[in-house]
This record gives structure tokens, sequence and C-alpha cells, in this order.
């Protein structure tokens, strides 16, 4: 299957003084959303309900977290009255301290998000200075209350020859839709992840169009009481739900996560070589940047440094910040380095975090050739005019990619001609 293209960087024809010393922005694969996300309106729910129902506004389905699409290619859209079997007439008609209010643990609401605006798309919605395309996602996976309603429109979806697209990642989809799916998934999986508080752990409510979560203070199901630290100790018919921390000061509502990880390229100190590294399950001859999670009080640089001392021995100097990437799986953030040895600090050493199968050090001119005949995603066959043998990287909408291909094509002298490390 082609690799398909990353998306352009942002105003990348527009000079400015950044540009000139820096280069242009590097956009990696899930990034370049065409969606405004607006999300100051996502608590408008008049806004949400306009937003709903107009005949230019696009829903993004999943089924266990696997999207609906033509083929692995192609993303397909469903349209208000597709899905309104499931959702209701306008799950945005009360407002948000209602729905608090009537909270009902035993009753299963679907998750919708609102996504955003697509301004570039001809559409006749307008909300006061804002116009665009409305783009919602919904989680229609069969379950709870909503068990029947769910799994009819999954049906009528796959009688119109489409399916829900299954595996770990979906890196096939063009630049547009890949950051408009990544948006969603990462949402829905929080959600999904979720659904009770981690102070009471009672259950929470969904919010502000899908992107926040609260712990409501009553339930108008019978509950069964807890005391603080979720031990059961009865049965309470009142609607009143126990004490939790969350309702008090400002910490009362749940946020999506991001987890940030850093991934580098590391040069030599004679800035000749790249060191790659590969895992034991990754096919033969496929090596890869390194990576690791970033830590508490902990900086970027200090995290590049670390996980690269900690999984190959190698000691870094000077360390840049290359580009990033939005990483919905389940929701990281990659941020891309560029760092380089200090002089001496090059011997490879796998004995302190046995993460890695291996690690070496390859020319550039090697990982140049690799990448342009030797990159393919994992469980895929690599590119033409590879020989068997030969170094394998991962694929352009991976950062490591961007990240090699920025240190081969002249990355490291500068845009005006001096050394950027």
């Amino acid at each position: 299957m082609p690799q398909p293209e990353v998306p352009k960087p942002a105003h990348a024809d527009i000079d400015s003084m950044l540009s000139r010393k820096f280069g242009t922005e590097v956009a990696n694969y899930f990034s370049g959303s065409p969606l405004n996300r607006v999300s100051f309106l996502r608590t408008d729910q008049a806004f949400l309900s306009a937003a709903l129902k107009h005949p230019s506004t696009s829903f993004l389905l999943f089924n266990n977290l696997s999207p609906l699409a033509k083929d692995p290619t192609n993303l397909e859209y469903a349209s208000y009255n597709d899905v309104q079997l499931l959702i209701g007439e306008n799950p945005y008609a009360k407002t948000e301290e209602q729905i608090i209010s009537g909270y009902n643990s035993t009753i299963t609401v679907p998750q919708l998000l609102f996504l955003g605006l697509d301004e570039n798309q001809k559409s006749e919605f307008e909300w006061t200075i804002y116009h665009g395309s409305p783009y919602f996602a919904l989680d229609v996976t069969p379950k709870g209350t909503i068990s029947s309603a769910a799994e009819t429109l999954v049906e009528t979806m796959k009688s119109r020859g489409l399916q829900f697209v299954e595996g770990r990642m979906h890196m096939s989809l063009p630049a547009s839709q890949a950051a408009i799916y990544a948006q969603a998934r990462a949402l829905l999986d929080w959600n999904a992840r979720n659904p009770f508080c981690a102070q009471c752990g009672q259950p929470t409510l969904s919010i502000n169009a899908g992107t926040k979560r609260t712990c409501p203070p009553k339930d108008m199901a019978s509950l069964t009481k807890t005391t603080s630290i979720g031990s059961m100790t009865g049965t309470q018919p009142a609607t009143d739900r126990p004490d939790c921390a969350t309702r008090k000061g400002i910490s009362n509502l749940s946020f999506p996560r991001t987890d940030p990880t850093v991934i580098m390229a590391v040069l030599s100190s004679d800035s000749k070589r790249v060191l790659l590294g590969r895992q034991k399950r990754w096919p033969k001859y496929w090596y890869s940047t390194l990576a690791g999670f970033v830590e508490p009080a902990e900086s970027v640089e200090e995290a590049v440094r670390r996980e690269v001392w900690e999984e190959s021995g190698v000691s870094l100097g000077r360390v840049v910040i290359h580009s990033t990437q939005p990483w919905p799986y389940p929701a990281n953030l990659m941020i891309g380095a560029v760092a380089q040895c200090v002089p001496g600090g090059e011997e490879i050493m796998l004995k302190h975090d046995p993460e890695l199968e291996d690690a070496k050090w390859v020319s550039l001119a090697e990982v140049k050739e690799a990448l342009s005949v030797g990159t393919s995603g994992l469980g895929e066959e690599a590119s033409e005019g590879y020989k068997e043998g030969g170094l394998r990287l991962p694929p352009r909408t991976a950062i490591a990619n961007q990240l090699l291909s920025s240190v081969t094509g002249g990355f490291l002298e500068g845009v005006g001609g001096g050394p950027r490390i």
C-alpha cells in the first residue's frame, strides 16, 4: 500500500525572521487538521444544537475504536439522520447544569464529540463570526442501554458497503483525514478509559462536547453507598452521592491526558553517524530512532539524554527540538529532537535497560539510502528497490523518518550554512 503524504507546514510560503533562521516548520502525520476546533464554543449548547442538525455536518463513527471507512485509505461519514436513532433528537437541548443535575448512571449516554469546523469546505453553516462544515465523532460500540440502537446503526453502515476498519494503527489515510481521525480516536479512547472518578470511584459524566468529564453530585439511580475510598457500606436510595474532592476548589473536572514522549535522532560527535536501535519483535533488519517517556519534573532535553543513556549507554551533549507529532495510541505527543554525543561518549552498552535487542551506529549515507528504498510500517513489505539484508526504517508517516530525513538532508548545516548543533 502506498505511503500517504505528510501534511504541509503551516504558512510555508510566508517569509519571516524565524523561517529564515530555523527553516520551514516540519509537519508530521496526524497533525495538520483542517478543522478549527473553536474550543470556546464547546459549552454553548445553542451552537452545538445548530451544528448537530445542519445538512453539511459530518459524523465520524467508531465501533470499538475502529473508524467507519470506504476502505483503509478513505474515511466515510454519516449524517444527522443516520445517527438520530442512537443520539436522540438533540443531546444538547438541555444546559450542562441540567444534564449534570439529572444524571442517571443506569442510562448509557452515547459518547458524542464535537471536533470542529472545516472552514475550507463550502457550507452555509454560520455562527456569529464563525463558519464552516461541522464535524462530530460518535462511539457506536453496542453497550448498555444503547446496544440495540447501536447495533442497528452499525448494520446500516455495513449494508452500504462500508466497513469499520480494524487494526491497532491507521496510517494509510490522507493527511487531512488522519488528523481528524487522530483527534476523534484519542478523545473517544480517553472517555472510554475514564468511566469512573479517580477520587471517589463513582461513575463520571462526559461534558464540554466530549472533552471533559465530571463527577456529578447526584445520581437519579439507586446508589451503592461508598466510603471516600470506595468500599461499599450499603444501598442508598437517595440521589445524593458521597462527597468527592473533585467537586471542591478548582480541580472539579477531569481533562484528557496527553503523555509527552521524546524521540531522537542521535548523532556521533563528528556528525557522520546516527544511532539506531531495534526491539526483538521488529522485522529483520528494521531499526529506528530511540524513544521514551518524559518523566515528572524532567525537561525534554533531560529526558532525551536520560533515555538514550539508559537504553544504549551513549552520553549526549547538545539537544535541539526538531518537531512534534500527535500519536493517538492512546494519547502521546511525540517530541522529536536531534542530539549529539559528547566526545568519547559513543560506546554502546545495553546493560542498563534491556528494552533494545540491538543498537548500532550507522553512517549518514547508509541511512539516506534506506530512506529511499527501505522504509515501511511494521509488518509491511519494504519499498520498491530494497535488497534483502539492507537497513530498513519507519515510513514517512512516523516522526522517526522525518528526523532521519532531516539529519541526512541538510538540517545539520542550518539555513544560513552555519552548523545547527
